[in-house]
């Protein structure tokens, strides 16, 4: 899996992973590894805050807690502005709407979303996603917490392709508590007027090519939600696919098999990936 595309002067060179939420960048260790060996730089920043290793973040959530939807995104738009060219924008969970919203306001030369968090105005809700985001949205004051999951919650949400004990060693490696107004957000913004955090323009003709990826046993992000992500792109005029995995969870950047997926979305990226432009990308507002 060499970066034959790299070789062209304005291919990507260059592959910047967004993390999702309950995790770190410590969840693309595999993928950083994998890319790096096929000849990528590889970039995994973490969310304003959470610069900390797990354990850490564990100890003291504080940082957590005050995190918000823009300042995630800047911290990723910084990063890719300071590259020579643009690069390929990879993202799992909440990751992957970063990575819409990226696209929309023209970073990255394409994007894959991994089992994403859908953006504003895709109102499907899954009863297992429903289940998956109860420990959050069971109080409305943990809007303005840092929320942990217990290793139970964890296992149905994640890891639910994974026996318990192999559930367990993911959760002490991994786990972190959550902004729970990123869980709250999302379910508010399709009640209120106008554009929020989550917001993309789906009719945007201009964007990078996109593939969204779907974990076929996902309780989290279901597939159904993912279908009706990719249905709302089907009227802009840039390229939108969407490939579904069978047998992986939420889990699915790390659990046996994951290989596959990692080939797969670089190999997609690297056949779709846009020509470097000129023109400079779209502020992100806040």
């Amino acid at each position: 899996m060499g970066n034959q595309n790299a070789e062209s002067s304005s291919a990507p060179d260059t592959i910047v992973l967004v993390h999702g939420l309950w995790v770190t960048p410590r969840s693309w260790e595999k993928w950083i590894d994998r890319y790096q060996t096929a000849g990528y730089h590889v970039l995994a920043p973490a969310y304003p805050g959470m610069e900390a290793e797990v354990e850490a973040l564990n100890a003291d959530p504080s940082p957590i807690e005050g995190l918000t939807e823009a300042a995630v995104v800047e911290r990723y738009a910084d990063a890719i502005q300071s590259l020579e060219r643009r690069p390929i924008l990879i993202g799992h969970s909440f990751g992957g709407l970063v990575v819409q919203i990226l696209l929309d306001h023209g970073f990255g030369a394409a994007g894959i979303a991994i089992d994403s968090v859908p953006p504003q105005g895709i109102r499907t809700l899954p009863a297992s996603q429903a289940k998956a985001g109860f420990p959050v949205l069971k109080n409305p004051a943990n809007r303005h917490r840092a929320v942990a999951l217990t290793p139970q919650q964890f296992h149905y949400a994640f890891t639910n392709t994974l026996t318990e004990e192999d559930s367990a060693a993911v959760y002490e490696r991994y786990h972190v508590p959550a902004p729970g107004r990123f869980v709250w957000d999302g379910v508010l913004a399709n009640f209120a007027p106008g554009h929020h955090g989550s917001y993309v323009n789906f009719h945007n003709d201009d964007r990078a090519p996109l593939l969204l990826i779907a974990g076929a046993e996902d309780h989290l992000e279901p597939l159904a939600i993912q279908r009706s992500t990719a249905k709302r792109y089907e009227k802009s005029g840039a390229i939108t696919e969407l490939k579904q995995f069978s047998g992986r969870g939420h889990y699915i950047i790390g659990q046996p098999g994951w290989e596959a997926v990692a080939d797969y979305a670089l190999s997609w990226a690297a056949d779709h990936s846009l020509a470097d432009r000129a023109h400079a990308p779209e502020a992100v507002e806040a």
